[in-house]
């Protein structure tokens, strides 16, 4: 089969590299699908199938398990949020409106929610995309101001946004309270960093396969890139496949 695939590693929460450079993974998740949407509209019946997988990836470990105040962890680490204006600025552009954001959360337990809801051996009718579930739990923390690192926020969106039923909200409780999945978690971001050299996100491998071969090396990039890079690579990739 032929397709194009792109493999993305994001984290769920934003970093300030510095005072002239903001990375959002919202914001590069929001630019990613404007470009697939795009490419999709314009090459109709003729584009070969294209396969997003999101990967996890973790920047501050060190953040209180239970998330932290969103001014009070700003200040902490970096004297103020303001370097979030400009980000959500830029973010507006893309849908990205950053309009209630109100935690800086610790993320494991919502890498943890993405595993449990995409595992291959979940059995379910209308199993949601590695990109569906960061979609919502970006929806929950930037916009409608909830706090993403706690078990009963993460349950709430397992059921109402990811069609997860009671019994498995029931199980994705206890599975999430005992810390189940933490180390393949973990272990993913690893092997992200030895086989991709992520250093930093978001971060993007996009490749062409023909069956089982790989047409040429994968292109590997970082940060939000603007969609019309992202058509433009897909496009180059299209055209080997043809």
């Amino acid at each position: 089969m032929k397709k194009i695939f792109a493999i993305a590693s994001l984290c769920i929460a934003t970093e300030a590299m510095s005072t002239s450079k903001k990375i959002s993974c919202y914001v590069g998740q929001k630019k990613l699908n404007a470009a697939i949407e795009s490419f999709s509209q314009s090459s109709e019946s003729t584009s070969p199938p294209l396969s997003i997988e999101w990967k996890p990836y973790i920047i501050d470990p060190n953040t209180k398990t239970d998330g932290e105040e969103f001014e009070a962890y700003n200040i902490r680490r970096w004297g103020g949020s303001g370097w979030t204006n400009g980000l959500k600025r830029s973010g507006r552009k893309v849908g990205a409106n950053f309009s209630n954001w109100k935690t800086w959360p610790n993320t494991l337990r919502a890498h943890q929610l993405i595993a449990y809801v995409t595992n291959p051996e979940r059995k379910s009718e209308n199993k949601p995309t590695t990109s569906e579930c960061n979609a919502a739990i970006f929806d929950a923390m930037y916009e409608r101001g909830e706090n993403v690192s706690l078990v009963d926020t993460l349950v709430k969106i397992g059921t109402e946004r990811l069609g997860l039923s009671t019994c498995e909200a029931d199980d994705l409780k206890i599975y999430l309270e005992n810390n189940v999945g933490a180390r393949d978690v973990m272990k993913d971001i690893q092997l992200g960093r030895r086989k991709y050299q992520i250093q930093g996100v978001p971060f993007f491998v996009i490749g062409a396969v023909d069956g089982g071969e790989s047409l040429g090396q994968p292109y590997g990039f970082s940060g939000a890139q603007d969609s019309s890079t992202f058509v433009d690579i897909f496009e180059e990739l299209a055209g080997k496949l043809a």
